[in-house]
């Protein structure tokens, strides 16, 4: 089963091979991959190297990302303890391979695609996926919100990350409500700061305060 999923995976990051192969001609020599947070490129490839290139990229980060997914944890519990992170593992590089390749070239060849908001859209989305997961994986040393705390402590595990679960669907949410709302880059992306922010500290004091009372 495995090895099934890892050979879909692996198909579809070379799948964008496919469109990259109809519109080679119509590349220009070079072809900008990153995008500064001002939307602006400042990092250029050869035109193969994006076309037939990047997906090799994503397909050898799927491959690392299934010899992950094999791996045992610390604790001698397999992976299947952690199903949530295991299906948004197993399908974030082809994902990424399929939707930003084709972007990518659009824009090379003349597509007026507002970048920032592209990856604000998808940061969003993926965000909401996680968020509905989280409340469902179990304690493990693979994926998740990892603190003493929680690795210790069953009923922190579960109650941090069902707070951390609608934590990362609101937050989501607004990502994706504000590249329609707000017009400026500047603003979504002050939107981007404070959700990283809300997302990295608040499920930590959660959890903390969850452990000081349970000492007390």
């Amino acid at each position: 089963m495995n090895k099934k999923r890892t050979w879909i995976t692996s198909l579809l990051c070379l799948l964008p091979m496919i469109f990259s192969a109809v519109v080679y001609t119509s590349l220009p020599g070079k072809i900008a991959i990153h995008w500064n947070v001002a939307s602006v490129a400042d990092n250029y490839v050869h035109k193969a190297i994006a076309a037939f290139g990047m997906p090799i990229v994503f397909l050898i980060i799927n491959l690392l990302l299934s010899k992950m997914r094999l791996m045992g944890d610390p604790k001698g519990e397999s992976q299947l303890r952690a199903k949530a992170g295991e299906q948004i593992l197993t399908w974030l590089a082809p994902a990424l391979s399929v939707i930003s390749v084709p972007i990518m070239l659009f824009i090379a060849m003349g597509t007026d695609i507002p970048i920032a908001m592209v990856s604000s859209l998808l940061v969003g989305l993926l965000l909401i996926v996680i968020g509905n997961y989280l409340p469902k994986s179990r304690q493990n040393n693979f994926m998740g919100i990892k603190l003493p705390w929680t690795l210790n402590d069953t009923a922190n595990w579960n109650k941090t990350h069902r707070l951390a679960g609608y934590l990362y669907i609101v937050c989501g949410a607004l990502l994706i409500i504000s590249n329609f709302l707000l017009k400026k880059t500047f603003a979504y992306i002050s939107v981007d700061i404070i959700v990283i922010a809300a997302l990295a500290l608040i499920p930590v004091f959660y959890s903390y305060s969850l452990y000081r009372r349970e000492s007390n």
